[in-house]
């Protein structure tokens, strides 16, 4: 439970940063937003750019994968006077950095991310877990940034499902029937009490509102199914084995078409599957039944109708280099931009789902430690995925108590790029794998951080090895430390 002093004094202080916007915006400066580039980033994005365009701002957006001297060097030379930087979903890993880069210069960070280094005055920075609230599970970047955008103007109450999007983009359904909980559960109150948004349980696949029963099946990878996973042809041979009728006049049916009678035949059949393959029958209910959040103002059968592909759709746009289709979507375009990202979503998809078959094919890439998993990616994957495959397989690894580091090397950067995951009963014991990858990180010349469930980091490549070996190291001490607590 959030203390109720504390959510107060947070929301206090997006209500301050709002006000600091508004008076900047009546100097005549520029807004220049700074975002990151994956689903709650974007989202995050999209809201503040379209609350800023509603108060008449001038402002811009860019979207970045990460913080670097490159973005920190660019922006530096924006001149104060004419210019307000607002760093979202990035910047409190990375304050020292901001204060040598930026000096004395006012900023504003709307960040969920564990804070790293010293906080300045000259710093706005509206962060939860500065007030004893989890950023990794109570609110993503998007819900501050929505409720930046609710001070501004309350008009803006209906960009509160684009928050939804967000924090299901940063897997923060992590409450009982993989619901929203939190500040998030305020979110999802102001985005239904708005007629944006409703709330229903449901089976949990990829495509519910858009696929074919028997594609959306194939697409689903949470967990991953194996030899039903990326196969149709697989998936169609289960499903008619079920008498579940696929086609009716003509037309493939969705999820959504389904009778609760077919759902639960469905979901019996995948149960018993997955448990002769092994997996453990509680993990299964878990992540295939769960609140299912629909946006109910878009057209149903397209990916923007389902929160969860919405957020996907947004990742989508943001891995294959072309953000600015996401933000355009958060935005509202449902034209041009629209078309574009619904290609790129496909090409994504199947990207994903080509390197989950390889790994399939190549189980040696996966190697398990003596604390810790580690996929080595190398060139074969390619690093702008690496986080995403990395959640997939952390979803079905043999034995869950051990953190997942996943890497890919960028050869023009001569660096790896890490993506680590931990499992939610982990961290709530107390292991910490955005510190931990941190720690390495810093040992080995590198960067990194992020939240006790999932974090990254930037590694020189010759230094892999060793940074692998800190990890393994320091989830070591992590566990025993929390075993001689225990006892």
């Amino acid at each position: 439970m959030i203390n109720d002093r504390c959510l107060s004094d947070f929301i206090d202080s997006s209500k301050k940063a709002a006000e600091e916007i508004i008076e900047e915006v009546g100097r005549g400066k520029k807004i220049f937003v700074i975002s990151h580039m994956d689903a709650d980033g974007i989202s995050a994005a999209g809201i503040m750019g379209k609350a800023l365009f509603r108060a008449g701002a001038n402002f811009c957006i860019r979207i970045e994968r990460w913080m670097d001297e490159n973005v920190l060097n660019e922006v530096s030379q924006l001149s104060e006077e004419d210019n307000l930087l607002v760093f979202i979903d990035m910047g409190s890993g990375y304050l020292d950095i901001l204060g040598a880069k930026l000096g004395e210069r006012h900023i504003i960070i709307l960040d969920h991310h564990q804070p790293i280094g010293r906080d300045r005055e000259n710093f706005s920075h509206i962060n939860p877990h500065l007030f004893s609230i989890d950023g990794s599970r109570e609110i993503s970047s998007s819900g501050i940034s929505y409720l930046v955008a609710k001070f501004l103007d309350k008009r803006n109450v209906d960009l509160a499902h684009l928050a939804v999007v967000g924090a299901l983009g940063d897997l923060q359904d992590k409450y009982s029937g993989r619901r929203l909980g939190g500040v998030n559960d305020l979110i999802v109150k102001d985005a239904v009490e708005a007629g944006f948004l409703s709330v229903e349980t449901d089976i949990l696949f990829f495509g519910r509102e858009t696929r074919p029963i028997h594609k959306a099946l194939a697409y689903t990878t949470s967990p991953y199914i194996p030899g039903i996973s990326g196969e149709e042809d697989k998936s169609l041979a289960f499903l008619s084995g079920l008498n579940i009728e696929l086609k009716r006049s003509d037309r493939w049916r969705a999820l959504r078409d389904l009778s609760q009678e077919e759902k639960r035949r469905l979901f019996s059949a995948l149960h018993d599957y997955l448990v002769s393959k092994g997996f453990r029958s509680e993990d299964i209910l878990n992540s295939l039944i769960g609140a299912v959040y629909v946006l109910v103002k878009e057209e149903p059968w397209t990916p923007l109708r389902d929160a969860r592909e919405y957020a996907l759709l947004l990742n989508a746009t943001g891995r294959m280099n072309v953000s600015g289709l996401g933000v355009a979507i958060c935005m509202g375009d449902r034209s041009k931009a629209y078309e574009e990202a619904l290609k790129v979503l496909e090409e994504y998809r199947q990207t994903i789902t080509r390197y989950l078959i390889w790994l399939n094919n190549n189980p040696d890439r996966i190697e398990e430690w003596e604390n810790i998993y580690v996929l080595h990616g190398e060139k074969d994957i390619d690093e702008r995925v690496i986080s995403s495959v990395s959640t997939i397989i952390s979803m079905n690894l043999p034995k869950p108590d051990k953190p997942l580091v996943a890497y890919s090397y960028i050869p023009r950067e001569k660096v790896i790029k890490v993506s680590a995951r931990a499992a939610d009963f982990l961290a709530r014991a107390g292991l910490n794998i955005g510190e931990i990858i941190r720690v390495a990180a810093e040992k080995c010349s590198g960067i990194g951080g992020g939240h006790d469930v999932a974090a990254g980091a930037q590694v020189p490549y010759e230094q892999k090895m060793q940074f692998l070996k800190y990890v393994d190291l320091l989830v070591k001490e992590s566990v025993m430390r929390l075993k001689r607590n225990e006892g």
